[in-house]
């Protein structure tokens, strides 16, 4: 969708979400003298590596080179328009918003808009849940939630609702109220086939960290089909990335520094239910790097919490690979055997619970644990070889990933030597292979390198253009002295001349605009690269202060050179007409800094 909205509405969306508030929404911020800074969402950041700057209204990271305002983030991080991004904040802040005028698309197929997939899955989590209140459809379900132990409270909380025993019943319901059968399909409620997606299931919202309803878990109340269902993949819901109860336990997950991690949707609302805000889970799958990448964002330290079988160990033991090669501070914990995570809590309690976490083993140990049963499972020697093989790894995984201190790396070599029968050396040598391979893999180098960059030109007249953008970010109300000599025409640098029109169309109706209403005004196919192109320049510009003396420098230069350019094409231009036009054209513009023409 292409839309169009006011400057007046787009400056006020924007002042009604405050940038640290929406980021904080996505990465856990900390303090750091007068901005905040935390993990950038938009590379595979180890150490905090962008800044929010509350005073500017702008975020930068200094690894990935992404910036720009609180729209510029939102179009970024949940992959929107512009319009769209404003249309997102908009709500956010409870404005509503004119219609939007929409631009045709030429025939093509219209893309699919994430706000509208997010406005039909509220409506239908408000369908599933109006079923399950009702006094006749509602009494399966209620039955369930009930043997289950789960309060009206908790239900109500987490929007549990029902799908009724028909093919049909959402699509008759979005029907009579004008809801698209295309808009349904594309947010995974209904199937090609024109049938519901959700049948006979109790139906568990899932909602991202902001709260909106990304997608829905269903739970089936008779033995046929899959026991559990997830929606799936949209442009707003990817099992891989999403973690339930994440919007209720974000902010406990960031106080404590702690986040526990479940396998079910009723073992994640049993633990809130008994007090312990800190529990998301995994949809029911494997706990994979996209999760990690999530937790990484709000957590210190991550507990796993898995079924004590076969399957759920070998759960633990993926989801601890990939912790461990994330460098997550990693610890696991299992429920007793024959039970999980909602049982254990209904049979044991709260206090049971939180000494389960409390007791919890690291990874190491853990490692060593599975090293041992298998072996004394397999006395075969391919066995033996496979465990030692896995337990070498992660080895060398922690010690890339820093976790694993000089000590402990000593203490667990000599230990290993004495298990397999080989000297530290050769463990040694063996460690130091698969740590390269690794390094390798992850494309060496820094570790948080620069993965975007900007042609901002080369040469005198290239450094002059940027020089004077540079101070007019900082310095707004030079622009009086600017717009007398130079236009945004002057810059022939591609990605500056499209900043020097937006700030000289800004800067013209506002000469005290602050980079915020610049960014407000950046709303073309490339908002998102000369956002971060503004961000940059801007604060370049600040650290190298002296702005008056460096703009009288830069627009000197600029002169000289259009000088220049104006005498070669007098002499090349042969045709009188287009002579005496070059003549008074730059004639009528001079000015008594200029060098004129000789």
């Amino acid at each position: 969708m292409a839309g169009i909205f006011d400057q007046a509405t787009i400056n006020r969306v924007q002042q009604a979400n405050d940038i640290v508030d929406v980021i904080a929404e996505h990465v856990s911020l900390s303090r750091k003298g007068r901005e905040m800074v935390g993990l950038c969402p938009f590379h595979d950041d180890h150490r905090p590596s962008m800044c929010v700057n509350p005073v500017k209204q702008i975020f930068k990271c200094f690894a990935c080179g992404a910036g720009g305002g609180v729209l510029t983030f939102v179009q970024m991080r949940e992959n929107l328009t512009f319009p769209q991004a404003v249309e997102r904040l908009a709500e956010r802040a409870g404005i509503k918003l004119k219609p939007i005028k929409t631009k045709k698309s030429d025939g093509q197929e219209p893309e699919v808009d994430p706000n509208r997939l997010a406005k039909a899955n509220a409506w239908a989590a408000k369908y599933f849940q109006d079923n399950l209140n009702d006094r006749t459809k509602g009494q399966i379900a209620r039955n369930y939630i009930e043997g289950r132990k789960i309060t009206l409270q908790s239900a109500k909380a987490w929007q549990l609702g029902l799908a009724l025993d028909s093919p049909d019943g959402l699509i008759k319901a979005a029907k009579s109220k004008n809801i698209p059968m295309k808009l349904l399909q594309q947010a995974g409620l209904v199937t090609d086939q024109q049938q519901d997606k959700f049948v006979s299931r109790l139906m568990f919202p899932i909602t991202d960290v902001t709260g909106r309803v990304i997608g829905f878990g269903g739970r089936a109340f008779f033995e046929t089909g899959a026991k559990y269902m997830n929606s799936p993949t949209t442009v707003l819901f990817e099992k891989s990335n999403s973690l339930y109860g994440l919007q209720n336990a974000r902010h406990k997950i960031v106080s404590t520094g702690v986040a526990v991690v479940v396998e079910g949707y009723t073992d994640c609302m049993m633990a809130h239910q008994f007090g312990c805000d800190n529990v998301v889970a995994t949809l029911g799958t494997s706990f994979t790097s996209g999760h990690g990448r999530v937790l990484r964002r709000y957590a210190k330290k991550v507990i796993l919490i898995f079924d004590s079988d076969a399957a759920g160990l070998a759960a633990a033991n993926r989801a601890l690979e990939v912790c461990l090669s994330q460098r997550i501070d990693i610890k696991f914990a299992s429920v007793p055997e024959g039970k999980d995570p909602c049982d254990f809590l209904l049979a044991a309690g709260r206090e049971s619970f939180e000494g389960l976490v409390e007791d919890a083993i690291d990874v190491f140990q853990f490692k060593w644990d599975r090293l041992m049963d298998k072996f004394n499972e397999d006395e075969t020697l391919a066995g033996r070889k496979a465990a030692i093989d896995e337990y070498f790894q992660t080895i060398a995984t922690g010690i890339w990933a820093g976790s694993l201190s000089p000590i402990d790396r000593g203490l667990i070599i000599n230990r290993l030597s004495k298990i397999i029968s080989a000297g530290t050396n050769e463990i040694e040598a063996e460690l130091r292979k698969r740590i390269a391979r690794l390094g390798k893999n992850a494309g060496l180098g820094a570790e948080n390198r620069k993965v975007q960059s900007i042609d901002y030109g080369s040469g005198l007249y290239a450094i002059a253009q940027r020089e004077v953008l540079e101070v007019l970010l900082n310095k707004p109300r030079l622009f009086e002295a600017v717009k007398q000599k130079i236009s945004a025409g002057d810059f022939d640098v591609p990605i500056l001349r499209q900043i020097a029109e937006i700030m000289f169309e800004t800067l013209s109706a506002d000469g005290d605009a602050s980079i915020e209403a610049v960014l407000a005004n950046t709303v073309n196919a490339e908002a998102v690269k000369l956002s971060g192109a503004i961000v940059d320049l801007a604060q370049v510009g600040q650290q190298k202060g002296n702005f008056e003396s460096r703009l009288a420098g830069a627009m000197e230069v600029l002169q000289q050179c259009k000088a220049r350019k104006v005498k070669d094409q007098l002499k090349a231009t042969k045709d009188h007409a287009e002579f005496l036009r070059l003549v008074s054209e730059n004639t009528t513009r001079q000015n008594r800094h200029s060098l004129g023409m000789t």
